[in-house]
């Protein structure tokens, strides 16, 4: 994100309306709703996160423990267990 100079990117009459409301600071304009990416959509880490979910789920169904998933990932058992359960019931939908 950088700073630009409303003098240079508005016309005249929007920067007198603005100058209204703030006059001096800086002020963050949000891109419009339908251009927005969603989190983990622009850096990839939702992908990352589905297939490190999927490869949790499948070590479990392969045998591992909660506890030695828990170990690997670095994840609470609480968070091994929503991993899990959330990855099942979403495997059960699909089939």
């Amino acid at each position: 994100m950088s700073y630009k100079n409303g003098k240079e990117v508005l016309p005249p009459h929007l920067l007198k309306e603005l100058q209204k409301y703030i006059q001096g600071e800086l002020i963050y304009i949000p891109k419009q709703t339908s251009q927005r990416a969603g989190w983990g959509e622009a850096n990839g880490s939702r992908i990352a996160l589905a297939k490190r979910n999927e490869e949790i789920y499948r070590l479990y169904n392969e045998g591992q423990s909660f506890e030695e998933l828990e170990q690997i990932y670095n994840l609470s058992m609480d968070s091994i267990r929503k991993i899990i359960y959330k990855t099942r019931e979403m495997n059960s939908e699909i089939k």
